[in-house]
């Protein structure tokens, strides 16, 4: 992976990526494996983003794919991972979830479906309700009710583990 292609059409999304990653599982070695997974894909996939949705909505779409696959393997027993570590950049960015009540929140929408999981994930960085559908594969109608339950779940969620 070209070190311009990484600065100029990953790391923007790096963000949202991180995010994700971290949704699904449940150690820091996990998260590296995830995240490496998703850069390596993006960058194996790029020639077939066809623009007709914007490329954050198609890397948000690769990071879920990635996440979900690997998820479906690990409880399979099947692991396949690159080896690379993070950068400096992204390690900052990982070190920003030691707060203890962001650690609190994706405890909590780890006990959520995976698709939940995705879905207020998006939300979480503002995506409109149809860009959420189209990355998840959904009617844009069904998800403001599928966030309002979310959210409810959530809190039920960190009310009990409090």
């Amino acid at each position: 992976m070209g070190s311009d292609f990484y600065q100029q059409s990953i790391l923007p999304y790096a963000g949202i990526i991180i995010k994700i990653c971290r949704a699904y599982t449940h150690n820091h070695a996990d998260f590296e494996d995830y995240y490496q997974e998703v850069c390596l894909q993006i960058w194996r996939s790029r020639a077939n983003f066809n623009k007709q949705a914007k490329w954050s909505t198609w890397v948000y779409k690769v990071a879920l794919n990635v996440c979900l696959t690997h998820l479906k393997q690990h409880k399979r027993g099947e692991r396949r991972f690159a080896s690379d570590a993070l950068s400096e950049l992204e390690f900052d960015e990982v070190k920003a979830f030691d707060s203890d009540e962001i650690n609190q929140l994706y405890n909590a929408i780890k006990h959520l479906s995976e698709i939940d999981r995705a879905v207020i994930l998006l939300y979480l960085e503002e995506k409109s309700y149809a860009e959420i559908a189209e990355i998840i594969g959904a009617s844009s109608n069904s998800i403001g009710v599928r966030v309002s339950r979310i959210k409810e779940r959530i809190n039920k969620i960190i009310h009990q583990m409090g």
